[in-house]
């Protein structure tokens, strides 16, 4: 089992003149620790359940390409982008322009978006919950096409392009790793199984990923997909400085499913800090786990 990072927040002591440093000091903690991934957000609002909407927020592509040149090997992306925020012919030659900068270590993350108050805020379109999981398909679609061969044109019924190039193409063969963000079961986790690499679900108890993870099974058999081609992801709020045990008992449980990486929030006022603490407690048990 594996760590990841994940930095949703930017209300740090020193404010934004200190923010640069904050966040290239906590993913080089992240990646001399041992973690796999590291990820922020997608928003332009801060999340109203962790501060408040004017609290500070970072778009999250340009974060990447600053941690890009501040790293080494860690996989860096978004948890993740909302399909509202940018179309996805230029999703597509952003992430792409991150991967070719990285050195190949980039993953896209996307959902089907959620806060409408940022969108109504910065005067972004925000459909209906259906128009937005039908253009979510049709945004997986062509970031493949892009990444392929096929650099022909794409007609969909909310998104057309007359051609689909992407040069330079990505370093990652055959292209970027995909995470279908979110746990539904009707839609996400069967785009999840047609078109991802990744999955990510909330860690709210055993007995949901347990389920969760069984839908997504029962998905990729109708897909005649082999679901351990997916690595499968969840995000946890616990704190493993604070209770090393408990966190390590929770992952065995976790790990026993079939989960290969867990994400996790620094807690404190000291993100790096608590990354190198982090790190240095888990990091090389969690690799023993589901071994």
């Amino acid at each position: 089992m594996h760590l990841a990072v994940h930095y949703p927040y930017f209300s740090y002591p020193g404010g934004a003149a200190a923010t640069a440093t904050l966040l290239s000091d906590t993913a080089r903690a992240a990646e001399d620790g041992g973690c796999t991934l590291f990820t922020l957000m997608d928003h332009w609002f801060q999340m109203e359940n962790l501060a408040t909407a004017q609290d500070p927020m970072l778009e999250g592509y340009t974060g990447l390409g600053f941690l890009a040149g501040r790293t080494e090997s860690i996989r860096l992306g978004l948890l993740v982008t909302g399909v509202t925020y940018r179309h996805p012919g230029l999703l597509a030659k952003t992430v792409t322009t991150l991967d070719v900068l990285s050195g190949g270590r980039a993953l896209l993350g996307i959902g089907a978006a959620w806060y409408e108050r940022e969108h109504k805020g910065l005067g972004v379109p925000f459909p209906p919950m259906k128009e937005r999981f039908e253009r979510l398909e049709e945004t997986l679609q062509i970031v493949r096409q892009m990444w392929s061969d096929d650099d022909g044109p794409y007609r969909g019924a909310h998104y057309s392009l007359e051609e689909t190039i992407c040069e330079p193409r990505p370093l990652q063969a055959p292209a970027p790793p995909i995470m279908v963000g979110g746990s539904g079961e009707k839609k996400t986790l069967a785009f999840v199984a047609r078109y991802a690499s990744l999955c990510n679900l909330f860690a709210a108890d055993t007995d949901t990923v347990a389920h969760k993870l069984a839908v997504l099974r029962e998905h990729c058999e109708r897909e005649g997909r082999d679901p351990d081609e997916i690595e499968k992801t969840i995000i946890s709020s616990l704190d493993p400085v604070a209770d090393r045990d408990g966190f390590l008992r929770e992952m065995e449980t976790y790990a026993a499913m079939g989960i290969d990486t867990v994400c996790l929030n620094p807690h404190g006022d000291d993100p790096a800090g608590w990354a190198r603490a982090a790190t240095a407690a888990v990091v090389a048990p969690l690799a023993e786990m589901g071994a």
